[in-house]
């Protein structure tokens, strides 16, 4: 600063951070390449569903033993993430990033050429490595790359991997093993997993952690009013989208009557619907993560409890799939928002323990969801989902408004 002239040089310096107000093209393609590392993430998480009998006839364990590969990696990466929380204490987060696309290429290779199942399971479970540790680090590192006006932005592009994922990846990987062996199918995965790296290589600036976090930090979650509401809302509402979610085919065959080919159909439109709410969710975040938590779950629990009662036929399953499929879009970008708002100082930890709690969602959910529909029917899972979601809308509109709601606003 001049001492002749105090104000001079603030009144340059504000033009000169004009252009850091938008985020550059370089910075959106690093935001991309974070994006395809989680749809490549989720597309081999899930692949096994889509290849589960071709992979346990190839290496010899039945159908049940198979099933193994769908739930140890979902089991491990609720305690990877806040375990690798803390290991990467002071590390670069662009170090962080590319060690775990590289384990996920390492877990691609491994799977692509196993040669019994016991070598699988080891892929699968460095998988959930990945998947606990790129949940915990991934939101942070697309707001550190972009300004704080586009950071909604960026966290919805990441998050909408989940969707394009499910929609686009998992067919894409069963029809790829079908034609050409399940094999191909990881294979094809390691390869895009390997451009990726690459990608990120050449893209990635230095991330400097914002400070270690330490084995107590994990608690603060748990003390602070507005992250613990989250973390209680979330849990209800991804437990009650679970306990429907996992019965959405024999729901669109059981009770709407559609064929086959219309159930194939409706799945792909649930999918895309849920990238669409990605974006939608993104832009409510944007003003109010509250607004979002709340909007997601009344969407949620809408489409839930009008399955059983909107009666049968391919108009009604697709209207029934398209809003519930973009509530399910909004449920990732909704809950993270949520948290990188109540803890600005501690991202990381939040969003541990928010990966830890949707893990325990989702285990806890379709096993609430099993119950009821071996006691009375599918339906009665649909109803209980819907029971849940609204539970967490009110645990978020009663407790997430007071004392400090107004915290939650994106100034």
């Amino acid at each position: 600063m001049s001492p002749s002239c105090p104000t001079c040089d603030d009144a340059v310096a504000t033009p000169a951070l004009a252009p850091a107000l938008a985020a550059p093209r370089s910075a959106w393609l690093a935001v991309g390449s974070i994006a395809v590392g989680t749809f490549v993430m989720v597309t081999t998480e899930f692949l096994p569903v889509g290849l589960l009998t071709d992979i346990a006839r190839g290496l010899n364990v039945s159908d049940g033993t198979a099933g193994l590969m769908v739930t140890m990696p979902g089991v491990l990466a609720a305690f990877a993430a806040p375990a690798l929380t803390v290991a990467a204490g002071r590390l670069d987060r662009r170090t962080v990033v590319l060690a775990l696309t590289a384990l996920l290429l390492v877990s691609n290779l491994l799977a692509a050429f196993a040669p019994s199942f016991s070598t699988m399971l080891v892929a699968r479970l460095l998988l959930g490595l990945c998947v606990g540790g790129f949940w915990s680090f991934a939101p942070a590192v697309g707001t550190q790359l972009v300004p704080p006006a586009d950071q909604p932005r960026a966290m919805s592009m990441i998050l909408a991997g989940i969707s394009v994922g499910t929609v686009l990846g998992v067919p894409a990987g069963a029809l790829l093993g079908s034609v050409a062996g399940w094999r191909s199918a990881f294979a094809a995965s390691a390869l895009l997993t390997a451009v990726v790296l690459v990608v990120q290589l050449w893209l990635l600036p230095a991330l400097p952690a914002l400070r270690a976090i330490r084995p107590r930090d994990l608690l603060t979650p748990l003390t602070r009013r507005l992250a613990a509401v989250g973390l209680a809302a979330v849990v209800l509402m991804v437990a009650g989208h679970f306990a429907a979610y996992t019965y959405l085919k024999p729901l669109l065959q059981q009770i709407f009557g559609l064929s086959p080919a219309l159930v194939t159909a409706l799945l792909l439109v649930y999918g895309a619907a849920g990238f669409v709410g990605n974006f939608i969710g993104g832009r409510i975040v944007a003003r109010s993560p509250l607004t979002a938590v709340i909007a997601t779950t009344l969407l949620l629990a809408a489409s839930l409890a009008v399955s059983t009662l909107i009666g049968a036929g391919v108009a009604a399953g697709a209207v029934v799939v398209l809003a519930w499929g973009v509530a399910f879009g909004m449920v990732p970008v909704s809950a993270t928002g949520w948290m990188l708002k109540a803890l600005p100082e501690a991202p990381e930890a939040g969003q541990a323990m928010l990966v830890t709690a949707f893990q325990v969602a989702i285990a806890s959910g379709a096993l609430l969801g099993g119950l009821a529909v071996d006691g009375r029917g599918i339906a009665s899972a649909m109803l209980l989902g819907s029971v849940l979601v609204l539970a967490a809308a009110a645990v978020a509109a009663v407790l997430g408004r007071a004392p400090r709601a107004a915290a939650l606003s994106v100034p």
